[in-house]
């Protein structure tokens, strides 16, 4: 959190509403460790990596249905989805992410 906070703490200076996607499994081969953070706001911007690229486009668009929703979520993405090979994670492992709302 420590490489994204200064980001969101602008972003919340700024009234920005924000999500952050932690990789809370890893099982395999992952580009990312547990922990790994990235944060999104519901205006677009987006700080930090939870797979080193391969996955970012549809974290995304599971935290912008978190802002909407304020429900937090936990996603999976593997190669045996056929959704992990749509967004690139092709590196043999799979990951599970926890979607959540900041409101601190």
């Amino acid at each position: 959190m420590r490489d994204i906070l200064p980001t969101v703490e602008k972003w919340q200076a700024n009234g920005e509403d924000i999500a952050v996607a932690t990789v809370v499994k890893a099982m395999g081969s992952s580009p990312r460790q547990l922990g790994a953070k990235m944060a999104v706001t519901r205006s677009g911007d987006m700080v930090g990596s939870v797979s080193g690229g391969c996955v970012e486009g549809a974290v995304f668009e599971e935290a912008q249905k978190v802002l909407k929703t304020r429900q937090p979520k936990l996603v999976r993405y593997g190669v045996a989805d056929d959704l992990a090979w749509e967004v690139g994670l092709a590196c043999g492992g799979s990951i599970e992410v926890f979607i959540e709302p900041l409101d601190w």
